[in-house]
């Protein structure tokens, strides 16, 4: 019977990748932004080639907007659901909002960027919100010797969740008239309020079955959960060298995560930028969703075999080609084939990242500590985009800031090759130990 309820808290607890990832598919990597950039911001110049420009860097911008606001908030609020025993009302507070404006998005129209920027940007807060704390549920679902097989799960049930809703969306905007719609753009409106409504709907497993870990109210700690929040942070800021193996992991994953996070939200407008039709970059990146799932589940296999830390540092590699093959990019089927290099790499990375600042994580901080984790993949969302958007304007074109992101996926690799990752989860293991002594 306990066997079966650990299946169960798994499965619903992944499943919840399954729900947000739509978001990730539809509205920040494929939809919205060729639609931002042939619809909602084709009034931003009269030249169309310049207002496609224009959109590129705006789209950057706006990514940058929502990533600073959250990056800020993560490690209070982290620190907040510590203490308060409330990783999952967080999640639900976040994905509300979340799925709240993505479903308002159905109103953007002809020349409406400033009010899909506006939309996407809270949706985004949501999303990435959610996730802070839906992350640091990870080490207290998963036995340790499961968590690269359980975060991998998640990430490969997230492409085929993802994907899936994209397949029909990618219906919709491809043969409107066959489902009775007037055109691409009416579909595209209406693929954003799907989004809403396959997150809130296959989330209820996440939040029926996945239980609650208990409060860690410490030792002289306020009965006011935002200043014990601000207390926590205090405490860990303190105490910082004793996590210095999870400070140089934070290092290396803020510097390579900045390239993963550029790809992944300007790809499509990128491509839209150089003129390569809709079809083939919402079909290159729907490929992606499909091609990522088993080999997301073949790098949490190589993880047994390499080890979490050397397979990160093989995806980054690979990414590297990705970066180097984007600047030379013309064709769409020079877009397929780094979609499928990108579908390689892309879900494995991010989720032994994820196990593996898991396992060095002390689990009475888990939500403070992811959000730090997640501050450092937020501050990536910001300077990536942020630089793609300034050398678009500043040449008139983006190829520079993608080949720029190879120093990114170099300079990360060197940094996690230094991460001695076995003394890291030992001193998360006696801060758990300490932590339980010095609880009321």
């Amino acid at each position: 019977m306990e066997e079966k309820r650990y299946k169960r808290i798994i499965n619903a607890w992944c499943m919840y990748d399954w729900a947000n990832s739509a978001f990730a598919t539809t509205i920040m990597a494929t939809v919205l932004p060729t639609f931002y950039s042939s619809v909602a911001g084709i009034t931003l110049a009269v030249d169309p080639n310049q207002a496609r420009v224009l959109a590129s860097s705006y789209w950057g911008y706006t990514n940058t907007i929502a990533m600073l606001i959250v990056a800020f908030a993560a490690p209070v609020l982290g620190a907040i659901a510590d203490h308060s025993g409330a990783k999952k009302r967080f999640v639900g507070g976040f994905a509300t909002v979340g799925i709240l404006f993505t479903a308002l998005l159905v109103l953007v129209s002809t020349g409406n960027w400033l009010m899909a920027s506006a939309f996407y940007i809270l949706g985004r807060i949501g999303f990435s919100g959610a996730n802070i704390f839906y992350d640091s549920l990870l080490p207290h679902v998963a036995k340790p010797e499961d968590i690269d097989q359980v975060s991998t799960k998640g990430y490969a049930l997230g492409y085929l969740g993802g994907g899936l809703l994209l397949v029909i969306n990618l219906a919709w905007i491809m043969f409107p008239q066959v489902f009775g719609l007037p055109n691409a753009e009416v579909a595209s409106r209406l693929s954003f309020l799907s989004v809403a409504v396959w997150w809130a709907l296959f989330s209820i497993p996440f939040f029926r079955y996945v239980p609650e870990p208990p409060a860690t109210v410490m030792r002289g700690e306020s009965a006011n959960p935002v200043r014990a929040g601000f207390q926590r942070l205090g405490h860990t800021f303190r105490e910082v060298r004793q996590y210095k193996e999870l400070l140089k992991f934070l290092l290396a994953f803020w510097l390579y995560n900045d390239g993963i996070g550029t790809i992944i939200t300007m790809a499509a407008i990128f491509g839209a930028e150089i003129n390569i039709p809709s079809e083939h970059l919402i079909g290159a990146i729907l490929l992606v969703q499909f091609v990522g799932i088993p080999f997301s589940f073949a790098f949490g296999w190589l993880a047994r075999q390499l080890g979490t830390k050397r397979s990160i540092l093989l995806a980054l590699g690979v990414y590297s080609l990705i970066a180097v093959g984007g600047y030379f990019l013309h064709t769409a089927l020079h877009f397929w084939i780094l979609a499928f290099m990108v579908a390689m790499v892309q879900g494995g990375s991010q989720a032994l990242s994820r196990s593996l600042y898991g396992a060095m994580t002390p689990k009475a901080k888990t939500a403070e500590f992811f959000g730090f984790y997640d501050v450092s993949s937020k501050f990536a969302g910001i300077i990536g985009p942020l630089v793609f958007g300034l050398v678009g304007q500043l040449t008139g074109s983006s190829r520079l800031g993608i080949v720029s992101l190879v120093v990114f996926f170099i300079g990360g690799g060197l940094l996690l090759a230094w991460v001695d990752e076995k003394e890291g989860i030992r001193v998360a293991r006696a801060e758990d130990e300490a932590l339980a002594k010095a609880a009321v």
